[in-house]
């Protein structure tokens, strides 16, 4: 049995998916969620849906009852995801799971922008639990540029603080292919994969893409990571995420989120999904 947690998340229910297209039995995936009502869909699939709550570890030793292997997709409440995941980390080993995946961040190891620092910690766990582990370390998501072009179109800006840093950045289900390869397949055991897009891009060339397919000129504005932070403030988000989000762009102005490994490349079979069609799928939505 295959256990994947978040799995009505935007990454979790792509790699459920990408496991069903790659002809795993319903039957054998488990979609371990907060809310059962959610997964809907993915139970009038056959997949089998459980409730698992990283707040609430009673409801964990049920969700991976009977797994093989397990997907930890990481938790998205930063500050809070070392305990949430060392209950699923638990849970884990009392089940008897064989082999658990984690999906971290790039180069985790060495990186040293805040965000890091919790996947850091949580990849101690795993190795310290003794389980067989695969460490997913997934680069930036295309769609954290992509995902609200409008805004950025009517701005005509591109803002940040990444400067001429490149980002490694791939498709929800480019990543989704490589930890549905991971789970479906064998000879994973204690791998560690750095995960990233196949052609790096600057985010002024982000904006260049985005001027070239919509018409409309977009430029990169380089902003101190406070100037950036106080931005991503005025438009709405929390004060600790936007001063996160500005001190991950520093971490790409320090070549943190860029690879040249080609391992999302060789676990998904195919190549990355382009900036350029990133963007173009974007543009149509």
């Amino acid at each position: 049995m295959i256990v994947v947690t978040g799995a009505t998340g935007l990454l979790g229910r792509l790699v459920v998916t990408e496991l069903l297209d790659r002809g795993v039995p319903a039957q054998q995936i488990i979609a371990a969620v907060r809310t059962p009502e959610k997964a809907a869909d993915l139970a009038a699939r056959g997949v089998l849906v459980r409730e698992a709550d990283y707040d609430r570890p009673e409801t964990l030793a049920g969700a991976l009852a009977g797994a093989d292997r397990l997907l930890l997709v990481s938790a998205n409440e930063v500050g809070r995801r070392v305990a949430q995941h060392r209950a699923v980390i638990d849970a884990a080993v009392a089940a008897g799971v064989r082999l658990i995946a984690y999906t971290s961040v790039l180069k985790a190891d060495t990186a040293t922008f805040g965000l890091a620092a919790e996947h850091q910690a949580t990849e101690e766990l795993i190795r310290a639990s003794g389980l067989p582990y695969v460490l997913l370390r997934n680069g930036w998501y295309t769609e954290n540029y992509t995902g609200n072009l409008a805004a950025t179109l009517q701005h005509g800006a591109v803002l940040g603080s990444a400067g001429a840093g490149r980002v490694a950045a791939a498709t929800r289900a480019d990543y989704a292919a490589a930890a549905a390869a991971v789970l479906a397949g064998d000879g994973h055991e204690n791998a560690v994969y750095e995960l990233g897009g196949d052609e790096p891009f600057t985010m002024a060339e982000l904006a260049a893409e985005i001027s070239r397919q919509s018409g409309t000129e977009v430029v990169y504005r380089d902003l101190p990571a406070e100037e950036y932070a106080a931005a991503l403030v005025a438009s709405g988000l929390p004060e600790p995420y936007a001063a996160t989000l500005a001190e991950c762009d520093r971490g790409i102005a320090r070549g943190e989120l860029t690879t040249d490994s080609g391992d999302l490349r060789r676990l998904a079979g195919r190549p990355t999904t382009t900036l350029a069609d990133a963007v173009a799928v974007a543009l149509k939505g």
